[in-house]
């Protein structure tokens, strides 16, 4: 069975100021997920679903889903604060999505095969989609608990433009993924010899160049639904995550749950690919230009759809 390709594309961009999932950046308009769905669909990617909010359902189906449908299979799920298991009610005064992996649970209705998690606003590469198509494609029918993510070198996600949060990946002589720390403010710092460093504290930790880093790029057996679902009403009944009106639920606090009490497994895949994308709108340019070379290289045709 083809594995789907699962887009996270229910957020708004603060920092950008706008919704960046829709801005066109390629040569004829494209999206950064325009870029993703064509190097996904090389990758032997057989469905496409997205999860957005219900509010630009229309300009959705309009700009984006219109090019796709009649080309490869295409479903739509909705992410709202209220959507919760039985039993539990948004706490007044929340209007923060309740986080990646709250998201990725509005799949579990149309999603039935393995499947890959991406952010839309993010440029993966096309190695990136090789590599978690094929470990994908690779499992046997009926398998659980083996996941994956892609792990970038963190010298290849860096802005030029500021800081940037990336999940700094662990893992054993299996590769297989021990932990994931979120570090939320990575960069070159001059004063540290140029070295790429994560603050803690007041303080600049230098990091490896190629140490990997969780760019939002995971892979999940159908199971991965169940887990979520049950952990994630663990979650709500923790009253300092409903008190707390900001708290999330991440995929990275479900996978590190699931690593760690032995539950399931996360091979890290290495990936030669270059992240970019549009964390900051003084990005946008940066990231308008090397699409234009990729296509001017030949990686990529003028026109994708």
């Amino acid at each position: 069975m083809k594995p789907t390709l699962f887009l996270l594309a229910a957020g708004m961009g603060s920092r950008y100021g706008g919704l960046k999932q829709l801005d066109g950046l390629g040569p004829n308009g494209e999206t950064i997920m325009d870029y993703s769905i064509y190097d996904a669909i090389q990758a032997g990617f057989g469905k496409i679903v997205w999860v957005i909010r219900k509010d630009f359902e229309e300009q959705f189906r309009t700009q984006i889903l219109s090019k796709y449908e009649d080309k490869i299979p295409c479903e739509l799920c909705f992410q709202a604060l209220d959507a919760l298991p039985e039993g539990f009610k948004c706490p007044e005064g929340r209007v923060k999505p309740w986080g990646t992996n709250h998201a990725v649970l509005m799949g579990k209705d149309v999603i039935k095969e393995p499947f890959c998690v991406i952010n839309c606003d993010d440029f993966y590469g096309r190695d990136a989609f090789m590599q978690i198509g094929k470990y994908l494609s690779g499992l046997a029918d009926g398998t659980r608990n083996k996941y994956a993510m892609v792990g970038f070198r963190v010298c290849n996600t860096l802005s030029e433009n500021g800081s940037v949060a990336r999940g700094v990946c662990a893992y054993n002589e299996k590769r297989h993924l021990t932990d994931v720390v979120e570090r939320t403010e990575i960069m070159r710092i001059a004063d540290k010899g140029n070295a790429i460093c994560y603050k803690d504290g007041e303080e600049w930790i230098p990091l490896e160049e190629n140490v990997p880093v969780s760019m939002n790029m995971w892979g999940f057996t159908p199971d991965y639904f169940e887990h979520s679902e049950a952990y994630f009403k663990e979650f709500l009944s923790d009253p300092k995550n409903m008190e707390n009106l900001k708290a999330e639920f991440f995929i990275p606090l479900m996978v590190n749950k699931l690593i760690t009490e032995g539950t399931a497994t996360c091979e890290v895949l290495d990936t030669t690919s270059k992240w970019f994308g549009v964390t900051y709108a003084a990005d946008r340019q940066a990231t308008v230009d090397r699409i234009a070379q990729l296509v001017a290289d030949g990686v990529y045709p003028n026109k994708l759809f």
